[in-house]
């Protein structure tokens, strides 16, 4: 559950659980998650509201319009790399998904 929390902290967008009181994510859990293509292809479905969403996809759901806005006021220095670098994942791997992440979170 570690390792799948990891993916949104970012966020995730998708990537991004910047929430207050949950223990930091490490690097080594992000990288085994941004790795695990059936559990960010699930999130990204979840935030696109084309499937059930598990509660780290209901996270995603409540920051991903303030990490696309780039705000996320909770949110540690670490976390904000980790969602940066989730953000610059999904935009290179799931580019029609990232497209509508964007028109129907950012807008």
């Amino acid at each position: 559950m570690q390792m799948k929390l990891s993916l949104l902290v970012v966020a995730s967008v998708l990537a991004c659980v910047c929430a207050q009181a949950r223990p930091p994510v490490s690097d080594t859990a992000l990288e085994d998650a941004l790795n695990d293509k059936r559990f960010i292809q699930r999130q990204l479905k979840c935030a696109l509201g084309e499937a059930p969403c598990d509660p780290v996809g209901k996270r995603l759901k409540t920051l991903a319009p303030l990490v696309l806005r780039g705000a996320c006021p909770q949110c540690t220095p670490q976390e904000t790399k980790q969602i940066q670098r989730t953000l610059s994942y999904v935009q290179r791997n799931f580019p029609a998904e990232w497209a509508k992440i964007v028109r129907q979170y950012a807008g």
